[in-house]
Formats: structure tokens, sequence, C-alpha cells
């Protein structure tokens, strides 16, 4: 069996070691730049006059006491718009140049020093609005483009340091960082607000960003072989499990044969699936809770949260499930893949489409809305490190395309959900979990039938196919 030849050829810590503290060292990067980009999204409400298009005063900003601890602007929503934006767009832009790059340059300098710069921007953010609403959109801007850098770059990591029979375990424990890092915000942002002032969010989540990137720089190293830290056998093993797989030198990206590749294809279709399904949840369920339940700010923001925890826990059970079937061999890697892809594609849109017909009963709500955008992160054991599978060397550039075109579907699905909700009220939310099903299945039944997860002809070291 091909699996039997993965099996490394010696049994080493696992969860106390070296790679494990370097992926839960990835996981609070990736809680911290979620933070940062997060976080402006609440203190908005009490950094400007009005949030509300008709120009209401803001009781919330009313009940600070200290203009100079709280400063407020008069920015109108359409300028709150481009700030909440600016961001995005950076992370967009960087993706396909961090993807190619990531795997000629170092990794722990560029997530070092864009980790070092998203963190610095966030301690900018609050005297750059004191200067003028330009300067504030500019420092989210390049610290989109930081955050991109981090958020790619990372995936390059597990080529040299993820055992193939742990990359479920490792990944999914780092990238559900950027799970994490919503609730936290939402759990501790309103509290800095009213005790603290609006500025010291981004000072305190600046701060721990430089903090974590002065670790970044001493723990962490490119190859497992080059760190002076991790122990001889856990070396061995790592080393010795990617022997075939990974290669010193770096080929030229065989881009044509990336384009006629179908795995290729089966990955970034179910990217803009998970993404279109991911951003309907995220932001479309504050909105969802409002109309539904009826409930005050408070309680929305705690019930806005809950999906991020279980989405966290969900993640790293995955990671956990795929591995432990891999290592007990009781299904393939490709079994393994469409398994989890399968649960992180449909349960989401079945908990979904329940959802506009449970209006009467709130506990039913939320368990719902909890599972609907909770389930989707079993996609972390399946689609979104299934490129790590076909194409080791490539995993870098694969994944960033990838990305890029989960991203096009989630600028998609925001923008379509928001036309259907503006213009019938009445059925929207069915129309639009309906949608989002029949996504969905669609991308489920695409990827069930042409993913791989063997490493493909143009993806080993003996190939040199070019432009």
């Amino acid at each position: 069996m091909q699996m039997d030849n993965r099996l490394p050829p010696k049994k080493v810590p696992g969860f106390c070691s070296f790679r494990y503290g370097l992926s839960f060292l990835v996981h609070c990067c990736n809680v911290i730049i979620t933070a940062q980009r997060a976080c402006l999204n609440l203190t908005m409400v009490v950094m400007v006059n009005s949030t509300d298009p008709h120009g209401l005063p803001n009781t919330s900003t009313k009940k600070l006491l200290d203009n100079i601890k709280n400063p407020v602007y008069n920015w109108s929503p359409d300028i709150q718009g481009i700030i909440l934006s600016s961001t995005f767009y950076g992370v967009i832009i960087i993706q396909v140049p961090v993807g190619y790059f990531s795997g000629i340059y170092s990794t722990k300098k560029m997530i070092g020093f864009a980790l070092c710069l998203s963190s610095v921007l966030s301690l900018l953010i609050p005297p750059a609005a004191g200067i003028g609403v330009a300067w504030v959109i500019v420092c989210r801007a390049i610290q989109g483009v930081a955050q991109g850098i981090v958020g790619t770059a990372q995936f390059e990591i597990y080529v040299k340091w993820a055992p193939p029979l742990e990359r479920g375990r490792l990944t999914s424990m780092s990238t559900s960082g950027f799970l994490l890092g919503p609730f936290i915000v939402l759990l501790v942002t309103g509290v800095i607000c009213e005790s603290l002032g609006w500025p010291m969010v981004f000072y305190i989540f600046g701060a721990c960003g430089c903090a974590l990137c002065l670790l970044w720089f001493v723990l962490f190293y490119d190859d497992p072989k080059d760190h002076p830290c991790i122990s001889i056998s856990e070396k061995e093993y790592i080393t010795s499990s990617l022997v075939q797989q990974v290669s010193s030198s770096r080929q030229s990206l065989p881009i044509k044969a990336m384009l006629k590749s179908l795995p290729v294809w089966a990955i970034s279709i179910g990217s803009f699936t998970f993404f279109w399904s991911h951003t309907i949840m995220t932001l479309y369920t504050p909105m969802f809770i409002n109309s539904m339940l009826h409930v005050n700010i408070k309680e929305n923001g705690f019930l806005s949260s809950l999906p991020y925890l279980f989405a966290w826990i969900c993640g790293n059970l995955a990671g956990q499930l795929s591995d432990f079937f891999l290592t007990r061999n009781i299904l393939s890697i490709i079994a393994v893949r469409k398994l989890f892809t399968a649960a992180g594609f449909l349960l989401p849109a079945i908990f979904g489409v329940c959802l506009p017909y449970l209006s009467s009963s709130f506990y039913s709500i939320v368990i719902f809305l909890i599972l609907a955008g909770a389930t989707g992160s079993f996609c972390l054991g399946g689609v979104l490190i299934n490129g790590l599978d076909i194409a080791p060397r490539y995993f870098g550039f694969i994944k960033a395309c990838s990305t890029l075109t989960g991203m096009i579907g989630g600028l998609i699905a925001s923008t379509l959900t928001g036309l259907i909700l503006k213009q019938d009220p009445e059925s929207a939310w069915f129309k639009t979990f309906i949608l989002m099903a029949a996504i969905n299945v669609t991308g489920l039944i695409f990827y069930l039938i042409v993913a791989k997860a063997e490493i493909q002809d143009w993806a080993k070291e003996k190939q040199h196919t070019r432009l």
C-alpha cells in the first residue's frame, strides 16, 4: 500500500514535541493578526458620532464621559465602509505574489517582518485617526498586505515541518487561530472600550503582536535540520518522513500543468465553496440574530461569537480525527480528504436550510446557527490542506491561488446576499441559505469526482515542466 510507504521509521513524542510547539506559535500569530483586523469592526461604534446612515446619535458614545480617552470623529457611513474594506483589498492583492515568493525566500523572515509591520501599524491607527481619515485607510491597507503575507506564507512551513501522517493536526492547530481570533475580539473589545477607551484596543493587540514577533524570530527556523533546540530523534523523524517530498532546490512553477490539473481545480472550486458559506455565516449572523431573535446588541455580540468558538473546536477535532484515520490505516488519504470535505460542505448546508423554519424556538435557532457556522471548519482536515498532498513543493503557491479564488467567492456571496436581503425581505433568509446549500452541494460533487491525494507527476522533482 502507498500509505505504508509514508510511515516514518521511528516513533517520537507527539503533542509535546517541538513541531507542535511551533504549530501553536503559528496559531498565536493567526489569533493576533485576526484580532488586529477584526477589532475595528467593533471599535468603529464608539469612534464615530454615528454609525447609522440617518445620523441618529450613538448611545454607546454618549455613555463615554471622557472624550480624551475616547476621541470621536465625524466619519460618514461611506468613509467607514472604505476604512473597513481597505484591509480586505490589501489581503487580496498580495496572495499570489506571497504564494510564489514563500517558496523562494525565508518564511521566517517573511512572516516575522510582516507580523511586526501589522503590529506597528495597529499601534499607529489611533494617532493616524487624529491626523486624518486618509492615514487610517493607508494604515489599514498596508496592514492588510502584511496580514496577507502572514496568512499565506505560513503554509510553506508544513512542507518541511509536517510529517504526512500529522498534517491534519499541525495545520488545523495553526489555522484554527483564524477562528479563535474573532471570538476573542467579540469577547474583550467591548470591555476594553468601556474601561480603558477604544485606542487601548489597538495598543493592546499591537503590543501583543510585537512581543509575539520577538518570540517568532527566536523560536522558528525554516528547516528542522537547522534548529538548535529540536531533539535529534524528532529531527530524524521529520526529515526521514519527508525525504521523497522535499528538495533543497526550487524548480520553476509548472503553470501550464497546474492549469490543466483537475485536482488543482478541485481544490480551487472547494475553496470557492468554503469561502462562500463561511462569508455568509460570518458577515450575516448578527443580522440574522437581530431579525429572528430580536435581542439587544450585547446579547447579539455574545451569540454571534459562539459559532467562532465551536468552529475552533471543530477545526481542531477535524485535524485530530483525520490523522487518527491515517495512522491507524482506517482510511486512505483521499478518503479522509473527501470525508471531511463532505462534512464541511453538507452539514452547514443542512443546518442553514433549517434555520428559517425555526422562528418559534429561540434555543433551536441558536443551536442550529452555531452548528451551521461551526461545522464548515471540518474542511480543515479536507480540501483546505489537499494541496499539501498533491504538490508539497508548490503548496504555498497553490494555497495562495485557491485562497484568492475563495475570496472572490466570498466577495460575490456577500454582495449577492446583500441584494437578496434588500429586494425580498420576507423570504430573503430562505433564498440565501438555499443558494448556499446549492453552492455547497455543487462544489462537493465536483470535488468528490476529481480530487486526488497522491503527488502529481508535474510536482515531482524529476519533472521540469516550464511555461
